[in-house]
C-alpha cells in the first residue's frame, strides 16, 4: 500500500469515526431531552382500568402536564395522575370533585357541594344519578390543601369513597391530564375544568 493510500485510508477511518462520534452524541442528547421532557414536563401514562369510562377508556394513553399546577392548584373537574394515597407507589387518575374546603354530601345518586340544593354535573359519567356514598359519612369537609376524588364510571371506580384515606394532597397530584394520543383515532385533548361544565 503506497503512502497515498494510507493516507486516504486514515482519512476516511476518521470520517467514519466522526460520523459515528456525532451519532452517538445525538443519540444521547435526545435521549436526555425525552428523560427531562418526562421528568419535569410530561407524564406519559397508560389508563389500566374502566374507572374513568366513557372519557378515557382502558388501553388508552395520554400525556399529563407536570406544569400545570405549579402556580394554582386544580379546579374542580381536572382530570389529574397523583400518587394513591393508601399507596403512594401506585399512580391513579381521576376527576377532581372536592375542593380544599368543600362540604361534600353524596345522596340519591348525585353529589352536591357546601349545601347546594343542586348536585354537580354528572354528564360525563357514563350513568348519570348512579353515585353512591362508598365507606363515608356525609356531609364531610375537604381538608385545607386536598382534594375529594371520583372517577366518570361511578360504578366502577376505587375513588375517595372507598379509600382508607380519602383525600389526596396536593403535593400527591402530579399531572393534569391534557392530551390523549393512543388510539391516534381519539387523538385529543380532554375535557375538563370550568370551560366545559357548569361549576359551582
Amino acid at each position: 500500500m503506497t503512502e497515498k493510500e494510507k493516507k486516504d485510508n486514515n482519512k476516511k477511518e476518521h470520517a467514519v469515526m466522526r460520523e459515528v462520534i456525532g451519532d452517538i452524541i445525538m443519540i444521547a442528547i435526545v435521549i436526555l431531552a425525552v428523560f427531562l421532557l418526562e421528568k419535569f414536563v410530561l407524564l406519559n401514562a397508560k389508563i389500566p382500568s374502566e374507572s374513568m369510562q366513557n372519557t378515557i377508556m382502558v388501553g388508552n394513553r395520554i400525556f399529563g402536564s407536570r406544569l400545570a399546577y405549579r402556580e394554582e392548584g386544580p379546579e374542580r373537574y381536572d382530570i389529574v395522575i397523583f400518587k394513591y394515597p393508601d399507596d403512594e407507589s401506585q399512580l391513579f387518575i381521576k376527576r377532581v370533585i372536592g375542593l380544599p374546603g368543600d362540604v361534600i354530601d353524596i345522596h340519591d345518586g348525585y353529589v352536591y357541594v357546601n349545601g347546594s340544593e343542586t348536585p354537580l354535573t354528572d354528564t360525563f359519567c357514563p350513568e348519570q344519578g348512579v353515585t353512591d356514598e362508598g365507606f363515608l359519612d356525609y356531609p364531610l369537609t375537604v381538608p385545607d390543601g386536598c382534594y375529594f376524588m371520583l372517577g366518570d364510571n361511578r360504578l366502577h371506580s376505587k375513588d375517595s369513597r372507598y379509600w382508607d384515606q380519602p383525600f389526596v394532597e396536593k403535593d400527591k397530584i402530579l399531572a393534569k391530564a391534557v392530551l390523549r394520543y393512543w388510539p391516534l383515532n381519539k387523538l385529543g385533548t380532554l375535557k375538563h375544568g370550568m370551560d366545559d361544565y357548569t361549576n359551582p
